[in-house]
Formats: structure tokens, C-alpha cells, sequence
């Protein structure tokens, strides 16, 4: 049995743990208020509140339900549209209205869920933040102005409201409903995820294989992973960064010791599709999944990461640019699991960057991402380590590239040669993405965009670049 709160019921349900909750909550539960369709977790029309017990209390995300696994609300408060709704509209409808934030409405109960949610999670609001709250809600007929000015009534209506951010004094003011306030004694009697299910599918946020294998994945008997405690951590000591493989971007991207030892990690975790699924989306999943394009992959061969990979208790240590054997083919043995990824975090001597190019740059899959790290001496390379992807059919680790620019000074000569040596690391094909062509005109302008960053004066690139 899968046991949750959705919204103001407790749920028991021997449903497939392979279902999507998006299917669970229209068809069983027949709350047609999430709206099915992309089927992709691309609209946001579909978004849900998930809720779980911490420490401090409770903790909501927004995250798109139509390729959330059932299986991975256990134990978790679930809020749809309905499980806002009140006698009267709460004050994030009424700024839609007064905004004039909805046309046809179909993506409305979307862009409400995601609103309250961000007043749920946030202890400070501003309009940046509360925009970027929204960014996988898609809306085609508004052009999204009417949108922005609700989000600055929500704002501007909190701040002379509430004196604080809190459960208790959004309930107080009526911006969510009273039965908030019992969720998490309710939930104290439910357990977490344990250890019922088995499987070869390692499951863990779902985000890749309910849109490549939907059907697959609502009759397989999958082996959760998303809420394992032990693959939850974040840990540094002795100058390397050691987190767990379930953590979710979105987990990254709030932990401030991970930011510490990221570099540029605001920017980059921006580029890593929409808030929604970045709360769903666990880093293991990403690497296992083994897309040519996958942004944290490319990420974290450019850190030149290692893996540690657990069965039964004990533990293989691989270098993740050695993980990858083929097209979605990966060094994974039988029953075992992607436990850890660990890297040495970047010092002064370090300088490390990563690019993408897609259709639509803060929300989308990669046409070709680029990452670099290059420990500096004097202006000399030490040390590089290179990765790109959409050029092949792994994510591809420029062992050539990188070797060559060891010992190296960066100049144009320099680049020249290594862009010669890059041409030949990559094999491109020609997809929906853009042209082989293409696509080798991106990676080199994104190589050449790794020196950029690093050592912004004195390049004349302009040959190069032309």
C-alpha cells in the first residue's frame, strides 16, 4: 500500500507504484484541476505542491505530477488546486484576476500552485525570485504580462499582510487553507519509502523515463531510490565534495555548503531546465540515464568526478569518464546502485566553467553543452579537463584535447591547434537538435568560450571565432 495526504485526505491506495500521481489524481480521484497535457513535465499545467517533515517543519516543492511516480509521495503531503481552493479566492487567485493573469485558463491552476508554493518555501520574497518560481509554467495566451504584474500584487499584498513567512500566518491571512496546520502530525503516522519494493528499474525522480518509457513504468515493479537517506548527504572534508545520488538539483541548489563548492552555482543551476524539475530531478538519475546531453553529466566530467557505486555493502570507486561504454550503455553491474559522486572542489589555481545552447536557454534539453576546468600556474594550463555533449553518442570526455593543453599557455596558437584535436574527438549527427554542422560550430564556439572566461584580456580571437 502507498500511503500520502492529498491535500485534506489520507490516502491508501494499492495502486501500481509505477503510476504517475497526475493519473492517480485525475482518474482515481477524479480532481481534474491539474491539467494533463504535455505529458513531459515541459507546461507546468499539471504542478503539484509535495510537502514532507523536516526538522523545522514542513517543506513544499513545487513539482509537475504528470511524471511524478506515485511510489515517490509516500509518506508526503500532495496539494492540488482543489487542496487550495476556499470559500473565497485566496489572495494569489485574486492577484490572477486583478492582473489580468488569465485568458482561457487552462494553465491557471498551474501557475496558482507554483505561486503559493514559492509563499510555502520561501522565508524572503522579491519579484525576481517569485518569477523564477513560475519558470515551467507556459502559458500561450497571455504573453505573460498580466502573469508578472499578479506576481508583483502577491508581492506588494505579503508584504503589508504577513510580518513573516510562515504556515501558521498564511493561514491566518487565508492564503492557504486551516488544515495546513495538521499536516504534519498527520503525516507522523505514515511511514517513508522502505524497503517493500524490488525491482531492476532503480527509480529515482522519474524525470527521463516516464517521457521515454511511460507505459514501461506503470507495470514494472521499479526499486525506489528518491528518498534513501543514506544517498541524501552532502559532506566535504579535505578540499572534495561527497553527495549522495539521490539528492535532487533542486537539493543542490538550496545547500549552501554545495555552493560553496561550486563555482558560478547560481548561474549554472539556472541553466538546468525549470524549478519544477529541478525539485524532481535526483543527480544519479542523471548519470545513469547516460544522455549524450545531459547538463549535470557534462558538469561533473568537466570536475573530473569520481563515482561510488554500492551492492550488498560493498563499494566500487570509478571515474565517471569511465562510466560510459556506449549509447546509453554504462559500467553498472548487476544489482548495483549509484551511491555517491565526489570532486575536488576548485581552489584559486582553478578555473571552471560550463555553457549550454538550447531553443530556450533556461528550460530546455542542450543542443551541444560545453565544461572546463584548467588549474593555472603562471598562465600555464596544469591540468584540463574538457566535456561536451550532444556530439556523440556518450557524454564525451576530450581526453585528447585536454592532454594536449597540458603545459600549455592559452594563446591563439594554442586554441587553434586544440580546436583541430577537438574536431576529431566529436562525431555529431544531425537530429532535431540541428545539424552535424551545426553542432560542431557550437562546440567550438563554446571551447572557445571556456578560455573567454578564463582569461577575458589580451585573446584576439577574431580568426577563430569568424
Amino acid at each position: 500500500m502507498i500511503s500520502f495526504v492529498l491535500n485534506n485526505q489520507t490516502i491508501e491506495t494499492d495502486a501500481p507504484p509505477g503510476t504517475a500521481l497526475l493519473d492517480f489524481i485525475r482518474k482515481d480521484r477524479q480532481l481534474k484541476g491539474s491539467k494533463l497535457v504535455c505529458k513531459e513535465g515541459e507546461c507546468g499545467a499539471c504542478s503539484v505542491l509535495i510537502g514532507e517533515r523536516k526538522a523545522d517543519g514542513m517543506f513544499y516543492q513545487s513539482m509537475t505530477s504528470c511524471i511524478t511516480p506515485l511510489v515517490n509521495v509516500q509518506g508526503k503531503h500532495v496539494v492540488t488546486i482543489e487542496g487550495l481552493n476556499m470559500d473565497v479566492l485566496t489572495p494569489v487567485q485574486q492577484a490572477m484576476v486583478d492582473g489580468y493573469g488569465t485568458q482561457c485558463g487552462f494553465c491557471t491552476p498551474g501557475f496558482v500552485v507554483s505561486l503559493t508554493g514559492y509563499l510555502l518555501s520561501n522565508e524572503t520574497i522579491d519579484k525576481q525570485t517569485i518569477i523564477g518560481a513560475i519558470d515551467g509554467n507556459i502559458c500561450r495566451c497571455t504573453g505573460y504580462k498580466g502573469i508578472e504584474r499578479a506576481a508583483e500584487i502577491i508581492i506588494n499584498q505579503v508584504k503589508n499582510d504577513l510580518p513573516k513567512l510562515s504556515i501558521s500566518e498564511l493561514v491566518t491571512h487565508k492564503y492557504i487553507p486551516d488544515y495546513f496546520t495538521e499536516i504534519p502530525k498527520r503525516l507522523a503516522n505514515i511511514q517513508p519509502t522502505n524497503g517493500q519494493y524490488k525491482g531492476k528499474i532503480k527509480l529515482g525522480g522519474g524525470t527521463d523515463l516516464y517521457v521515454q518509457r511511460p507505459h514501461e513504468m506503470y507495470e514494472t515493479q521499479a526499486l525506489p531510490v528518491y528518498d534513501r537517506p543514506s544517498m541524501k548527504q552532502i559532506n566535504i572534508k579535505d578540499g572534495i565534495c561527497t553527495f549522495g545520488a539521490s539528492l535532487t538539483m533542486g537539493d543542490l541548489y538550496r545547500s549552501e555548503v554545495f555552493n560553496r563548492a561550486l563555482p558560478d552555482a547560481d548561474y549554472i543551476f539556472k541553466l538546468l531546465s525549470s524549478t519544477q524539475i529541478r525539485n524532481m530531478a535526483t543527480i544519479g538519475g542523471n548519470l545513469v540515464n547516460a544522455s549524450p546531453i545531459g547538463d549535470f553529466t557534462i558538469l561533473l566530467l568537466a570536475l573530473d568526478a569520481q563515482i561510488i557505486l554500492e551492492k550488498d555493502g560493498n563499494r566500487r570507486h570509478l571515474p565517471l569518464k569511465e562510466f560510459y561504454k556506449g549509447y546509453k550503455k554504462i559500467d553498472l553491474q548487476e544489482g548495483e546502485i549509484l551511491e555517491q559522486i565526489q570532486f575536488n572542489i576548485p581552489d584559486t589555481s582553478s578555473k571552471f566553467h560550463f555553457e549550454k545552447v538550447s531553443q530556450r536557454k533556461y528550460f530546455d534539453i542542450a543542443s551541444v553543452n560545453f565544461a572546463s576546468t584548467f588549474d593555472l600556474k603562471d598562465d600555464m594550463i596544469q591540468t584540463a579537463h574538457l566535456a561536451v555533449g550532444g556530439v556523440g553518442p556518450i557524454p564525451t570526455y576530450l581526453h585528447k584535447t585536454a592532454a594536449f593543453l597540458q603545459g600549455k599557455s592559452i594563446n591563439e596558437t594554442n586554441i587553434r591547434e586544440a580546436i583541430i584535436l577537438l574536431n576529431e574527438e566529436i562525431s555529431p549527427i544531425s537530429d532535431a537538435r540541428g545539424s552535424a554542422e551545426y553542432k560542431r560550430l557550437l562546440a567550438r564556439q563554446l571551447f572557445i568560450a571556456q578560455f573567454m572566461a578564463v582569461k577575458a584580456e589580451g585573446l584576439v580571437l577574431g580568426e577563430i571565432i569568424g
